[in-house]
């Protein structure tokens, strides 16, 4: 039995500031260890209900922020980029079942730290007319690789969001919003216990779940992008294929939600050129 745990930062509990998820200052540092503990205690839940192999794929920003020696050396470690499949790299090798743990709100929502891949270049992210963030978007690339999202974890409002789209996910909430920069969160020790055993529960009742599909095979999606400034999507409609429907919005087709999401993160990377 194979598991991919899929682990970003803002979700974790004691994060709440863009200091601490930015590398380059002791705050980072310190939020990045925090980050390292809860992917552990994913794997050792993994573990604790009989998974064979379980691999952990680093999820934030340049997707090399747990120290791997801080790791559990019974997971294999994903790490790095560019790469075709970004936050669920990994279930191209065949997983029974995905966790996504430290997960946050989706751009414009109510939870701390919210965004949607890149905070600088999108304002929302639509897929046939449904808002979608990081969750969703994902859950359904590892869907169209047949793997279910058993667990998830963070606060609040980013369970809220995505419990419809994952009506038989375990979920632990590690903290409470109270704004963009600020919460009531379990402690570190607290977190982790509950994490480990969302994920042991998770992965004894995997059967219970199925992998997210957005549309039917075959049929194309209608992406909509909202930017955060004209001027980006002055610069994605560069791009052949992307039509301008506002100032700051666009559309484009894909065939698969992996050719969007493919396209999604081509974008981000463009918009550094205006940072």
């Amino acid at each position: 039995m194979n598991i991919l745990i899929s682990v970003d930062i803002e979700g974790v509990a004691g994060v709440y500031h863009p200091e601490q998820v930015r590398p380059g200052n002791p705050e980072y540092e310190r939020a990045r260890r925090l980050m390292a503990a809860e992917a552990n205690a994913a794997i050792a839940g993994a573990y604790d209900a009989g998974a064979s192999q379980v691999y952990v794929n680093d999820s934030h920003g340049a997707f090399r922020n747990m120290p791997p020696d801080l790791l559990d050396e019974r997971a294999q470690a994903i790490q790095g980029k560019p790469r075709y499949l970004s936050m669920v790299s990994g279930v191209e090798l065949g997983m029974d079942g995905v966790c996504l743990i430290g997960y946050h709100s989706r751009a414009q929502g109510l939870g701390i730290l919210a965004h949607t891949i890149n905070s600088f270049a999108f304002a929302r992210i639509a897929v046939d007319g449904r808002e979608l963030g990081e969750a969703g978007l994902y859950g359904a690339l590892a869907g169209a690789y047949g793997a279910a999202v058993i667990m998830a974890s963070g606060d609040d409002v980013f369970i809220e969001e995505n419990r419809d789209l994952f009506p038989h996910t375990t979920w632990v909430q590690t903290k409470r919003a109270t704004g963009a920069n600020s919460g009531i969160s379990l402690s570190p020790a607290q977190s982790c216990a509950a994490i480990r055993a969302g994920v042991q529960q998770a992965v004894a009742g995997r059967s219970a779940c199925r992998p997210l599909l957005l549309a039917e095979t075959g049929k194309p999606l209608q992406i909509t992008l909202q930017t955060q400034t004209t001027a980006l999507a002055d610069l994605f409609c560069q791009w052949p294929g992307l039509v301008r429907t506002a100032g700051d919005e666009l559309r484009f087709s894909a065939p698969d939600i992996e050719s969007a999401v493919r396209m999604i993160n081509s974008l981000s990377a463009m918009s550094s050129m205006l940072r």
